[in-house]
C-alpha cells in the first residue's frame, strides 16, 4: 500500500468525524464539520505536522501504535481498523498482543460522562484515550508519558499528590499488572520493550518485579494539583471493561461539594484551551 492511500483514508474519515462526537468544542468558523488536523493531532497524542505528512503521503511506514492511536481518535469500526492497518502495510494486532480497540459502546459510554474526567488505559498502562475533562485536569501526556507505569518509574509523574506509601502502593499494583499481562500477551513486542527498559533503567521496578507481589488497585480518594485552580480533591474509581481488557479510570466529586464546583470550574477552563 501507498502513504497516499493511507493519508486518503486517514483524511476522509477525519472529516466525518463531529467535534461534539470526540468531546472538543465546536465553535468559531469553521470550513467543514469534521475534526482540524489539530484536533485529531490532540485526540491522538501525535504531532499536528505527522498528521499533514501522513495525510499528504509524506510520511510512510507510520508505526502500530500510531496507526492504532489515530483510528481510535477517527472512530473506526472493527472492519475499517483492519483496513487502515492494511492501508499502512501492517498486519492489524492478533491473538497473544495487548488489546487497544475500544468499543463503539464505550466510547458511547465516555460521550454520555463528558463532565467527568475519564480515561481509558490497556493492560500495559498505556492510555488509550482521555476525554477533554481528563485532559484539562492532568494536562497534556505525549510520548512514553502515556505510559502510566513508565511515567511513574522513569518520567515526570502527574499531577497527583502522593504520599511515599501511597506512590510505593501505585508503583506495586502497576508492576503486578505488567507481570501479569506479560503472562497473558506474551507475544507483545511493544510490552516486551517496556518491561526491559523499566528493569535496564529503575532498580525499584527491578526490585519489585523480583519480589512477584499480586498488589491490586484500590478505589480511593486522591488530591491533584491544578496549575489553574489549586488542589481538587476527587474519587478515584477504576472499571474493567469484560471482554476487552481495558480499565477506565473515572474521577468524580460529591454532588454540591466544593470539589464539585472546581470539577466545574475546570470544564469552563479546559473548553476555553481548545477555542484557543
Amino acid at each position: 500500500m501507498t502513504g497516499s492511500e493511507f493519508g486518503n483514508a486517514v483524511r476522509r474519515w477525519r472529516d466525518r468525524v463531529r467535534p461534539e462526537a470526540a468531546g472538543l468544542n465546536a465553535g468559531g468558523h469553521r470550513r467543514a464539520a469534521g475534526l482540524r488536523r489539530e484536533e485529531l493531532a490532540l485526540l491522538a497524542g501525535i504531532s499536528v505536522d505527522y498528521v499533514t505528512r501522513l495525510e499528504q503521503g509524506r510520511a510512510s511506514n507510520p508505526s502500530s501504535q500510531v496507526v492504532e492511536a489515530l483510528g481510535r481518535a477517527l472512530r473506526v469500526s472493527a472492519a475499517e481498523r483492519e483496513q487502515l492497518f492494511h492501508a499502512a502495510g501492517l498486519v492489524p494486532p492478533g491473538q497473544g498482543t495487548v488489546p487497544a480497540f475500544i468499543a463503539p459502546s464505550v466510547r458511547r459510554m465516555l460521550d454520555r460522562l463528558e463532565a467527568t474526567p475519564v480515561a481509558v488505559f490497556d493492560a500495559a498502562t498505556n492510555l488509550l484515550l482521555a476525554n477533554p475533562m481528563y485532559t484539562a485536569l492532568m494536562g497534556e501526556q505525549l510520548g512514553k508519558e502515556r505510559n502510566a507505569a513508565w511515567r511513574n518509574f522513569l518520567g515526570s509523574g502527574n499531577r497527583v499528590r502522593h504520599t511515599p506509601e501511597s506512590l510505593h502502593q501505585l508503583r506495586s499494583a502497576q508492576v503486578a499488572d505488567l507481570r501479569a499481562s506479560e503472562q497473558r500477551y506474551p507475544a507483545d513486542l511493544q510490552l516486551r520493550n517496556l518491561i526491559g527498559e523499566l528493569k535496564a533503567k529503575s532498580p525499584l521496578f527491578t526490585s519489585l518485579w523480583e519480589a512477584a507481589a499480586i498488589v491490586p488497585h484500590s478505589s480511593a480518594a486522591k488530591v491533584i494539583d491544578h496549575p489553574q485552580i489549586g488542589s481538587i480533591t476527587l474519587d478515584c474509581d477504576i472499571l474493567a471493561v469484560v471482554g476487552s481488557d481495558l480499565r477506565m479510570m473515572i474521577y468524580t466529586a460529591a454532588p454540591g461539594s466544593p470539589d464539585a464546583q472546581n470539577l466545574a470550574l475546570l470544564a469552563v477552563l479546559g473548553s476555553q484551551s481548545l477555542i484557543d
